[in-house]
């Protein structure tokens, strides 16, 4: 990532803010120190040449003013870029999380679930130190070195000249080790991601791995991560504290050399004392900004690193969202107009030019309950993928009257393959994103999903930990009942919902989706089991045969 990656504004507005506040601060904070060097200037000149000690009180005076004015400036950065800082990350965070809902599961289907949680969390709060130390010392690098170095050019030539030749010394320096310094910390977070995914992987089978007694083998192999991290993280400590003695060292001959040239004047008689001191007081300040950027880029280092791979996520949200919009024109608009239920017109979806469905029609009417079903790599999952908006499609797609994305989204009760559990109770996992929830819709929507026996305060791990898979799968078919019931959604899409249950279960629940259906909505069920396929008022099948009537 660079310094200032430009899709940072982009992504998040706030960093504007933070960036014109900081430089306004950053040219009050130039303006307080040339103020401070001169007042010490004419202080130490006018004592040395036997000026009273009431002459000097105006002076003194000024300096305790700009002393204090420099404390509240420097307090006033911090405040800007914290919060800034905060506002920005806090932006780009609901950004990142926005665009996990546009890719959807085959849009992140390439992605590690670790490490984009990784990214979202720890990542996103690692940038805290790139706003915090590292933003406001490159603006003071933008606005108060220039500043300085005209200051100093203007009072005496001959240290300009000097301040120019050598203060590219540091940046060349601060380019040497940031390569260093890179290169390491991308090792580190790719072994912090490593240490994330092995240890989740370790979690997430550790039921299966203590039922045949290999649980003890996965010590070594996190204990191996986690060492390989403690020495990346050790390699990125080093290489901090040497890059910032070279560049102590780097600033500290440039200022030496500045004053040895000053000096050898003063004693020739070729430059005045106020003159010689003044620049001497302003010459540190000047590389100060660069000497602080060398140091706070390793701070920032971490945050740089996740904001990168954010930066891909929501890249690659932006063309699913420009595709989206391409294949929208093709639809005939976003208005909700229409038939009411679920129509699919000449529907194809392909995958690297490869073609996975093609020419499919369909048509869900209100009161209908439709099964899509067929071998395995036929296209179903693709095509409620295709429904939902999360994949990209030509032909034509509506869901009560609306024909783009999020419009469809919106009228649609879905429950997938997987449950997607969270930790917390089943009535709150049923009424999730609810604002409101209702005791009474929950106690229904478990009902009529067949899981009358699980208490809505039955508490439940993430993932549905204390669950049985039927248990877990019959929970979200509750939540999609209760969204349908609670939003009116017209439209109520299930992906195999009794694939993990016995054969009454199954013909309950089978016999719940009846009724749903006989209430007027339109219900599409993903199955390839008998007595789901018995049931069905409509038959799809993508390839070939695309609709039978039953």
């Amino acid at each position: 990532m660079r310094p200032l990656d430009p899709r940072l504004l982009r992504y998040a507005s706030a960093t504007r803010l933070t960036l014109a506040g900081g430089a306004v601060v950053a040219v009050l904070q130039t303006a307080a120190v040339v103020a401070f060097a001169w007042l010490v200037t004419q202080l130490v000149v006018r004592a040395i040449a036997g000026a009273a000690l009431g002459e000097l009180g105006a002076l003194f005076a000024g300096l305790v003013v700009v002393v204090v004015v420099r404390g509240a400036l420097l307090w006033l950065a911090e405040a800007v870029s914290a919060r800034g800082g905060a506002a920005a990350v806090g932006q780009l965070r609901s950004q990142l999380v926005a665009a996990f809902g546009r890719l959807g599961p085959r849009g992140l289907a390439g992605r590690s679930t670790a490490e984009l949680t990784l990214v979202a969390g720890r990542g996103m709060d690692a940038l805290d130190g790139y706003f915090s130390r590292y933003l406001p010392q490159l603006i003071a690098t933008a606005v108060t070195m220039p500043l300085l170095v005209l200051v100093i050019g203007w009072q005496d030539l001959t240290s300009g000249i000097i301040l120019v030749l050598t203060l590219p010394l540091i940046p060349v320096f601060m380019v040497l080790v940031g390569w260093a310094t890179q290169a390491a910390q991308k090792k580190q977070w790719s072994a912090l991601s490593a240490l994330s995914k092995g240890f989740l992987d370790v979690v997430a089978g550790l039921p299966t791995l203590t039922l045949f007694g290999r649980q003890h083998r996965q010590e070594a192999r996190i204990r191996r991560v986690s060492e390989e991290y403690r020495s990346r993280t050790m390699k990125v400590l080093r290489i901090s504290f040497l890059s910032g003695f070279v560049l102590e060292l780097a600033a500290s001959l440039s200022v030496a050399l500045i004053a040895v040239a000053i000096g050898l004047r003063l004693l020739g008689g070729s430059l005045e004392l106020s003159v010689g001191l003044f620049v001497l007081l302003l010459a540190p300040e000047a590389f100060l900004p660069l000497r602080n950027v060398g140091a706070a880029y390793h701070a920032a280092t971490e945050g740089m690193a996740a904001a990168a791979g954010a930066f891909e996520v929501l890249d690659a949200a932006s063309r699913a969202s420009s595709e989206a919009v391409d294949g929208l024109a093709g639809d005939g608009g976003v208005a909700g107009d229409g038939a009411p239920g679920l129509v699919l017109t000449d529907v194809g979806i392909a995958y690297d030019a490869r073609e996975v469905v093609s020419g499919f029609s369909a048509e869900v009417t209100p009161g209908t309950l439709a099964v899509l079903t067929g071998p395995s790599g036929t296209g179903k999952s693709s095509l409620v993928a295709a429904v939902l908006g999360f994949v990209a499609h030509s032909g034509s797609i509506a869901v009560g009257g609306h024909r783009d994305a999020p419009g469809r989204r919106g009228a649609i009760a879905w429950a997938g393959q997987r449950p997607g559990l969270v930790a917390g109770t089943v009535g709150e996992n049923v009424a999730l994103g609810d604002p409101e929830p209702s005791a009474r819709r929950v106690a229904e929507a478990l009902r009529d999903a067949a899981a009358p026996e699980l208490a809505p305060e039955l508490v439940v791990g993430a993932g549905g930990a204390g669950l049985s898979g039927g248990q877990a799968q019959r929970v979200a078919v509750a939540r999609a009942l209760y969204r349908l019931r609670s939003r009116s959604c017209p439209v109520l899409i299930l992906d195999e919902p009794t694939s993990a249950l016995d054969a009454s279960t199954e013909a309950e629940l089978v016999s719940s989706l009846r009724r749903v259906a006989d209430s007027g909505a339109a219900v599409l069920v993903v199955s390839h089991r008998e007595a789901v396929v018995a049931a069905a008022d409509l038959l799809l099948r993508p390839g070939v045969l695309t609709r039978v009537a039953r």
